[in-house]
């Protein structure tokens, strides 16, 4: 049995870090990545000292709002918007990084990684989105969507 390829590493990382997510619609974890190294994570929800939508609800489903449509009414930031800020509060720049996403980038997050000069998006689910993959075609930034494989059985012994 091999080890884990790096990208379903960080992939699979992307994932744990949903689990923080505060969304009631969609939980959502980005990684930035560069030279294998973590640089920063992020996951969606409302900003720091503000109430979760856990907490008080979620206004885009009382207004039906579909999703991809009226981010603006959102308390929430998205997961690429979260691990950019958190690279920016710790003085880590991304710039030529990979983005790891459990899901595709939106039009808004495309925007910004773009600015940040990363190198590529990938994502284990898509997101309708045309405009935003367009973007990123534009900006010369390699995006793929790389499905989340299965784990390889362990054999007992094996653990350690």
């Amino acid at each position: 049995m091999g080890r884990l390829p790096w990208p379903q590493y960080f992939l699979r990382i992307c994932f744990l870090v949903s689990e923080r997510s505060t969304c009631l619609r969609r939980k959502v974890g980005a990684v930035a990545v560069r030279d294998k190294r973590i640089l920063a994570t992020g996951y969606n929800g409302a900003p720091s000292n503000v109430a979760h939508c856990l907490d008080i609800g979620c206004l885009r489903a009382q207004l039906g709002v579909p999703s991809g449509q009226r981010h603006e009414i959102c308390r929430g930031l998205h997961a690429e918007q979260n691990v950019i800020i958190q690279a920016a509060v710790h003085g880590v720049s991304i710039k030529d990084a990979d983005i790891y996403c459990t899901t595709q980038p939106c039009l808004i997050c495309s925007k910004m990684l773009a600015n940040c000069g990363v190198k590529n998006i990938y994502y284990a689910e898509s997101y309708p989105d045309e405009m935003a993959e367009d973007m990123l075609r534009e900006a010369g930034i390699n995006f793929k969507r790389l499905p989340l494989e299965p784990l390889a059985d362990t054999d007992e012994n094996d653990a350690r």
